[in-house]
């Protein structure tokens, strides 16, 4: 298969917006998709799920996922209020444990169609706190313990300037005059995302557009998602990162944090303390990156490769980190 299927499961518990995809008030939403699958076997036992973070989607995994699709299912589902998924009636379901929740409900939707004898997780900056919450609590019905972890330019103490940062854009500009113009529009939010060629990043940007009856487009994500990020505190922010120490310190998972060497969220000395305490990750920085690798330069990709099934081309611009 070289391109997704697009797919939904059902997530009991926070409710459907009328604005959202399914139209449904209540019983809960509706989460979507995509899975790639090229070994050959629609029920490989081998599962990888990619999650992507704050304002993206599922598709920012296309070319990693096109890589890893040779060796299991790969699965990149649109959270709760972005992409194809639905939106949700109340702004404060927006956050972590709702997410954790709906990634329950998909893996056992994944597992009842295919028994998953090996799972690993991919997650970009939100997507890897999702990772964190569901590998870190041991009790938790998943169908399989995470083998491998990633956890891209994300941690367990994530900086206040930063999150200041993210809260300036994040929901304020959804609608542009045009593509090109969003396509700029995004660019200029995201530089933190490293150099890309004009195809590269037209191809990151165009999954989260959706074209406007007079010409304009607007941005695939609910602007609520940012209710609850802007009320966040310094005090509140901190009191976060000491649970997320917490669920750090109990994942069992092999782990492996990749870093932009330039992020203002994930800083060196917390991906340091990530590599002596809890699993003890292995850590790789990418120079000239800030917040957060993208994963689609073939470097990037062939790290994550290399960790979750041994195989790959090296990577030579990448930078092991020491502690």
């Amino acid at each position: 298969m070289t391109e997704p299927t697009l797919n939904y499961v059902h997530c009991p518990g926070a409710a459907a917006s009328r604005q959202g995809t399914s139209g449904e008030g209540d019983g809960g939403h509706r989460m979507a998709y995509w899975e790639w699958n090229a070994t050959g076997d629609p029920a490989h036992p081998h599962v990888v799920v990619c999650v992507h973070g704050l304002t993206r989607q599922g598709r920012d995994f296309d070319v990693l996922a096109r890589r890893l699709a040779r060796h299991a299912r790969v699965v990149c589902p649109d959270v709760a209020g972005r992409g194809h998924s639905d939106w949700l009636l109340d702004a404060a379901h927006y956050q972590i444990p709702v997410y954790a929740a709906d990634m329950l409900a998909l893996l056992a939707q994944l597992h009842a169609q295919a028994p998953i004898g090996t799972l690993d997780w991919v997650g970009t900056s939100m997507g890897g706190l999702i990772g964190m919450a569901l590998c870190g609590q041991p009790d938790l019905p998943l169908p399989a313990p995470v083998r491998r972890l990633v956890l891209n330019d994300v941690g367990p103490a994530l900086e206040w300037p930063a999150l200041q940062r993210i809260g300036q854009y994040v929901g304020r500009v959804v609608e542009f005059p045009s593509a090109d113009a969003a396509v700029e529009g995004l660019r200029a939010v995201s530089t933190g995302f490293g150099p890309h060629t004009d195809e590269a990043w037209r191809a990151l940007s165009e999954p989260l557009l959706r074209p406007q009856p007079d010409g304009s487009v607007r941005l695939h994500y609910d602007p609520a998602i940012a209710e609850n990020f802007r009320h966040l505190t310094p005090d509140s922010a901190r009191a976060g990162d000491a649970q997320l120490w917490q669920l750090y310190d109990a994942i069992r998972a092999q782990t492996l944090v990749l870093r932009g060497a330039d992020s203002d969220l994930l800083l060196p000395s917390t991906a340091q303390a990530m590599a002596q305490r809890g699993p003890r990750a292995r850590v790789v920085e990418w120079p000239g990156v800030g917040h957060a690798p993208t994963l689609v330069a073939a470097e990037q990709a062939d790290v994550v490769e290399q960790f979750l099934f041994g195989s790959g081309q090296g990577a030579a611009q990448a930078q092991e980190a020491r502690p």
